[in-house]
């Protein structure tokens, strides 16, 4: 197998590994919308890292930091609703995205790698940071697992019991901009959301327990990610929204079959 291949299976094993996990709060939790949002915000890091000369991973992390403590301090005001909150950042976020790059004109770029990925291109630069940006994700997902699961059943109880809900919803949406940070690579800012929903939300008819549902997802995203890179290397697919339509045929096969076993 070509080098270049196998640097994309682990960078996407890798990522598939981390969505699948955090993507079954993200389902529990309702907030596929804020991930988007997030997702959208990681252009105009691209941007702004161009224009500065920054190193662009830094610059995304960051962006996606900030709208994401942006979020959590205008979820305090009561007279927008968080869904159109959500609505007017994602979209102003991926808007300045666009007009920052049009400054950048002496530099080019592949808009339409960062819009959809570009996981065939993966060097190793790129693996040191999803490598080491999923394994720290993993290891605050853990630490957070607890307290996550008791503020998703029941949020008021858990902070009787002593859970920091403040805290820990801020610490998980950083989260989320992480981990789209680190996996925007992959399928690029307009499809990694679907990483994080399609796996969980396949999982969650099969899964009895949290942590099943989180390994499932884990699986099937990992099997999303090696049938998108077959169809990729045998057809001439785009790899990102190849990895994306396989996701979602296994989401409906699982549907298909909850149907025939009813």
């Amino acid at each position: 197998m070509d080098d270049f291949l196998l640097r994309a299976l682990f960078a996407g094993l890798t990522v598939a590994l981390v969505t699948g996990a955090l993507g079954t709060f993200v389902v529990w939790r309702r907030m596929a919308y804020f991930g988007d949002t997030l997702a959208h915000s990681a252009l105009l890091g691209v941007s702004l890292g161009i224009l500065l000369e920054l190193n662009l991973n830094l610059a995304i992390v960051s962006v996606c930091l900030l709208l994401a403590l942006a979020l959590v301090a205008l979820q305090h005001q009561r007279k927008l609703a968080s869904d159109t909150l959500l609505g007017i950042l994602s979209h102003s976020a991926l808007a300045l995205g666009l007009v920052a790059v049009s400054f950048a004109e002496n530099v080019r770029i592949d808009l339409m790698g960062y819009l959809f990925g570009d996981i065939l291109a993966v060097g190793n630069g790129d693996l040191l940071w999803i490598g080491l940006g999923s394994l720290f994700a993993l290891g605050l997902l853990l630490w957070l697992w607890r307290p996550l699961l008791a503020m998703t059943v029941h949020e008021e109880l858990a902070q009787v019991e002593g859970v920091k809900v403040g805290r820990t919803r801020l610490l998980f949406m950083l989260l989320i901009a992480l981990v789209i940070a680190t996996a925007m690579k992959v399928v690029g800012i307009l499809l990694i959301t679907s990483l994080l929903i399609i796996p969980a939300a396949t999982a969650r008819h099969f899964a009895r327990t949290p942590e099943q549902m989180a390994l499932l997802a884990a699986v099937i995203g990992m099997l999303a990610v090696t049938g998108g890179l077959f169809g990729s290397f045998q057809w001439d697919l785009p790899a990102g929204p190849a990895i994306v339509v396989t996701a979602a045929l296994l989401f409906f096969l699982s549907q298909l079959q909850r149907r025939t076993v009813q």
